[in-house]
């Protein structure tokens, strides 16, 4: 018979005694004590994932974060993926639709951009062909001005909004994009009509805050990360961040009594022709990538929140979101 060391004595001892108390016998109890740890199940050997964006954006860095933390968590051997960017993703979209709607070991990186570029453009293959899974990530977006701007709160924005909407430009990201909508949302919010709304597009948050600082815009809106540096130098300051309460020590825009929120969340869906049994086990599996350290270690790095949402939650603010778009796309009179 093997000897026990004084450590493995006491957990076998530890295991008999609450045996004892369950009616378990001593033989089951110490086996249990030496127990491994369960391996996670695999989802499968190899996984695609396609992300409808050009590699390097939000959603590329999600979507292969999110395949490096499948693989981390045991539950995927290996990961391919494909980048079919354009139209705010709805080319992507197209593609999986055509390809991959049926594949239960294929999923597809979709978000806040994508219902936006849905509503604007009316595509033939919209979000309903998809089957959503969860809710990742969301960013904020932060509202800046030019650090000399006599409007130092987004109190001082509503009033001078709804004053003269068309005196105040916005710089923000692409026309229809989600930056866009936000501030459709918040020009309603003052009372002003969205109709009236001065919305200057640039490709990326650095041309956002050139067209502040020139003062061609008055208001820029864009992801934190983007405005950091500049916020910390002093050139720019933030008035407000679109989450339900402060974010990056900045005030809410609720917070300051607009009732305006709104997160550029990312998330993953497979095709609607998956069978949901096969949908379940990609959300648990999903489930155990997020709860990985290296995941941790990705939303720490690029400022992201982690919120995860699934099941009917997640089905209701999609369907929400997506009205939503409807009807800022229809108020801005927004053309594809």
């Amino acid at each position: 018979m093997k000897k026990l060391d004084r450590r493995q004595w006491l957990t076998c001892w530890t295991a008999g005694a609450l045996a004892g108390m369950s009616g378990i016998s001593w033989a089951q109890a110490t086996k249990a004590a030496g127990a491994k740890p369960k391996a996670p199940a695999k989802l499968a050997a190899k996984l695609r994932i396609v992300i409808p964006a050009n590699a390097g954006g939000g959603w590329d860095q999600t979507g292969r974060a999110l395949g490096a933390s499948l693989m981390s968590a045991g539950v995927v051997d290996d990961i391919e993926y494909e980048n079919k960017g354009g139209k705010g993703g709805t080319i992507g979209l197209a593609y999986y639709a055509e390809k991959y709607a049926a594949d239960p070991n294929t999923l597809i990186m979709s978000g806040t951009v994508m219902v936006g570029a849905v509503a604007l453009q009316k595509p033939a293959i919209d979000l309903g062909s998809l089957a959503p899974l969860a809710r990742l990530t969301s960013d904020y977006l932060v509202m800046v001005v030019a650090a000399n701007s006599p409007i130092k709160s987004a109190s001082d924005l509503s009033a001078a909004m709804k004053a003269n909407l068309k005196a105040v430009a916005v710089a923000g990201g692409s026309a229809g994009g989600v930056d866009h909508i936000f501030s459709g949302v918040f020009a309603r919010a003052t009372g002003a009509n969205p109709e009236d709304l001065t919305y200057l597009p640039f490709a990326g948050g650095a041309e956002v805050a050139s067209a502040v600082l020139s003062g061609k815009a008055v208001v820029g809106i864009s992801g934190y990360s983007e405005f950091s540096a500049l916020l910390a130098g002093g050139q720019l300051r933030a008035i407000g961040v679109s989450s339900r309460k402060a974010s990056f020590g900045i005030p809410s825009i609720r917070d300051q009594g607009m009732q305006v929120e709104m997160a550029n969340w990312r998330g993953v869906f497979t095709g609607k022709s998956v069978p949901l049994e096969r949908q379940t086990a990609m959300v648990d599996a999903v489930r155990q990538a997020t709860q990985h350290e290296s995941w941790k270690a990705v939303l720490k790095q690029n400022h992201w929140d982690a919120s995860w949402l699934t099941g009917k939650d997640f089905h209701e603010q999609l369907d929400f979101d997506q009205t939503t778009a409807r009807v800022m796309v229809h108020l801005l009179k927004l053309k594809a």
